[in-house]
């Protein structure tokens, strides 16, 4: 992804999970999946952007296999994935470039969807009203 580097994915990283913690919504499920982590936390996900957007093939892992454990230990509702899409663009647009941002969205998107499936056995498409997601349809 030109023009971004894995520092920037640090710092949309940091922004976006400490907007996380203190989210009504997503903090409590964060907080009981991640306890006292939260350091190695930060530091993988930096590594899943990074390997998603720049290709740096340093994040290893099973993404889907450890979310869809969460619904097991939560009530895990469509709603938890509005705000996490809603949160993600919000700290994309304001840290990177708008052509990395979407791209970041778009990306985000997919792996929603695809957790979607996971939780509730239907592909979800995000509807978004200036950068927040208001609505999902099953598709």
């Amino acid at each position: 992804m030109a023009g971004v580097t894995r520092e920037d994915l640090r710092k949309v990283v940091d922004s976006f999970y400490a907007e996380v913690r203190q989210d009504e919504r997503l903090g409590p499920v964060f907080a009981s999946a991640v306890g006292d982590g939260w350091g190695p936390h930060l530091e993988r996900m930096t590594e899943f952007w990074s390997t998603v957007a720049l290709g740096t093939r340093t994040f290893k892992g099973n993404v889907y296999q450890k979310h869809v454990e969460l619904s097991e230990q939560h009530d895990v509702v469509p709603e938890h994935f509005l705000r996490w899409i809603t949160l993600w663009h919000k700290h994309t647009a304001a840290l990177l470039p708008a052509p990395a941002a979407e791209e970041l969205q778009a990306t985000a998107a997919g792996i929603g969807r695809n957790l979607f499936y996971g939780f509730f056995q239907q592909f979800a498409h995000f509807v978004m009203q200036d950068g927040v997601a208001v609505d999902y349809v099953s598709v």
